[in-house]
């Protein structure tokens, strides 16, 4: 995680598209926010050469090490990163993020816990710990406000599942949690689909929502609040050597023929 990074700050690239944040795809795309932003939120500097000429520009800088359900990049993971160094680290699967098949809004069968063989929607996702929050499922509860005789405030929230071993999908034909894989359409589509039944488990729609849309072609620029698409892709300015003089006679369409005379500095 993050070598990208810190080894385009040790070579002192200052192009900022090599940064990257190595959060998950899936951990990100709900809250759509630029990849150099969260880049440049979750990286912590230990030490870096100072900014002058003599020195190699160098650095050694660190992402998130460990991961809960709170964001890396919002001001609560801040505040618990002091409890997660007491933790151990955990031992994660890696899974290549293009064999990742559990999306939000997948209806998925809990295999483990007080809440097994009942089925839930996939809620949240937490791609580098493989876990993810099925809603109304594998509750936790907690009492907070007790004193005296008053009892507290009991709430629940969902706990985290393994998607390895503690959740599987649906298959759409029995409605059965089943085995299911990624596969390749006769027209080259990879889908993903239900190994016993061959039944495609097609991706559902709360997969592509944001908070700023529910689906990227039904956003709406505000032409007023909104910078257009068409005003940021448009070259405003082409750089040249000429001068701002050079730059006004070839807008009024004025030609120097004259040459200047040759000047030497000593």
């Amino acid at each position: 995680m993050h070598l990208t990074l810190v080894a385009a700050l040790r070579r002192g690239v200052r192009d900022r598209r090599v940064l990257h944040s190595g959060l998950g795809k899936y951990t990100t795309d709900f809250d759509n926010l630029p990849e150099r932003f969260l880049a440049k939120r979750v990286t912590k500097v230990e030490w870096k050469s100072p900014g002058e000429a003599r020195f190699t520009p160098r650095m050694r800088a660190y992402g998130p090490r460990k991961h809960s359900l709170t964001r890396p990049w919002t001001w609560n993971y801040a505040m618990e990163v002091n409890h997660l160094d007491q933790t151990p680290l955990p031992i994660v699967e890696p899974i290549r993020e293009e064999d990742w098949m559990w999306f939000r809004g997948d209806m998925v069968e809990v295999l483990r816990g007080p809440d097994k063989g009942k089925f839930g929607i996939i809620k949240y996702i937490v791609q580098e710990r493989n876990w993810v929050l099925v809603e109304g499922l594998n509750l936790v509860y907690e009492s907070r406000g007790a004193s005296g005789d008053f009892p507290g405030v009991s709430s629940a929230s969902e706990a985290p599942l393994l998607v390895t071993t503690d959740v599987r999908l649906v298959d759409p034909s029995t409605e059965q949690g089943a085995e299911v894989e990624w596969r390749f359409t006769e027209e080259g589509d990879r889908v993903r689909v239900a190994v016993r039944s061959g039944t495609e488990v097609p991706v559902p729609s709360a997969a592509l929502e944001t908070v700023d849309y529910k689906a990227a072609g039904d956003y709406v620029e505000d032409k007023e609040k909104d910078t257009l698409a068409r005003h940021v892709e448009a070259v405003t300015y082409e750089p040249s050597l000429a001068t701002f003089e050079m730059d006004v006679m070839r807008s009024m369409g004025l030609r120097e023929d004259r040459e200047p005379v040759r000047s030497y500095w000593y």
